[in-house]
């Protein structure tokens, strides 16, 4: 039997933008999702945010990329259509969907809400669905998720900001609820002001901290004051401005180090 082109695997017609090859660049794709089972939300994509994991993925510079793939996984959007069973959201409400679609949700991972470490963890793009197909991304007209895995947006928030919370946004404000650096009256240093750390300066400005900004870059002090309301900035490659004491919690500091060594951000 002839294997079935992207747009007669499902009975659902999509249209998104998808790489056929590593060279980086993103055509027309015509493909299909499945129909809205009892527990899946589908809603109109508005928005989605790039992220540098798309841009890997794309060139195949981690090595697994199955082509054509259809990144994206920060995505926002409209409900349109829910499930039988679906009671988190109704059509109308605004959502997203993150990095995940789908896991095992048996093993100890997943029955300790920890879906991201399932050894079977299904990714939002360039992954096997439990119906053997492949998932395709955010770069599209319409998303289709099961509830579990959807986010629901406050009415009072605008969607492409929502967007980068689901992969940036939630990549710092995670670590820094785990360790703590939640708490109102804290100095924070974010070292790089990328897609991450611009998040993170807003994240604790809003827990309440006094942020100091540390790049490389002269010409982001403004984007890191006045734009993003960071207290400080500091050039890391001028010796006379870094001449103060950093402390670093023992818990942290071996990430730091090694965050500070390839470049990355540090918040």
């Amino acid at each position: 039997m002839a294997k079935k082109s992207p747009d007669e695997v499902h009975p659902v017609k999509a249209f998104g933008w998808a790489a056929s090859d590593p060279s980086g660049h993103l055509s027309p794709f015509s493909f299909s999702r499945r129909a809205t089972g009892e527990e899946d939300v589908r809603f109109k994509v508005l928005y989605c945010g790039i992220c540098h994991s798309d841009l890997h993925c794309i060139k195949n510079e981690w090595g697994f990329s199955t082509y054509p793939l259809l990144p994206g996984h920060e995505i926002a959007g409209e409900v349109t259509e829910v499930g039988s069973k679906v009671t988190k959201v109704k059509p109308g409400d605004k959502v997203g969907v993150g990095c995940l679609v789908g896991a095992c949700h048996s093993c100890e991972n997943c029955t300790a809400d920890l879906e991201n470490h399932c050894p079977q963890v299904i990714q939002t793009y360039n992954s096997i669905d439990v119906d053997g197909t492949m998932t395709y991304g955010g770069y599209s007209d319409h998303m289709v998720a099961r509830e579990r895995y959807i986010v629901r947006f406050p009415e009072n928030m605008p969607l492409d900001a929502g967007a980068p919370l689901l992969c940036a946004g939630i990549t710092v404000y995670s670590p820094m609820k785990y360790y703590g650096l939640s708490e109102p009256g804290m100095h924070i240093a974010v070292v790089g002001l990328g897609g991450l750390g611009h998040v993170a300066v807003k994240f604790a400005k809003a827990f309440g901290a006094r942020v100091t900004v540390v790049s490389t870059s002269p010409k982001k002090e403004e984007e890191a004051l006045k734009r993003l309301g960071a207290d400080s900035f500091l050039v890391s490659t001028n010796m006379d401005q870094l001449k103060v004491k950093l402390i670093v919690p023992p818990n942290l500091r071996d990430l730091f180090q090694l965050q500070m060594k390839r470049g990355q951000n540090v918040v």
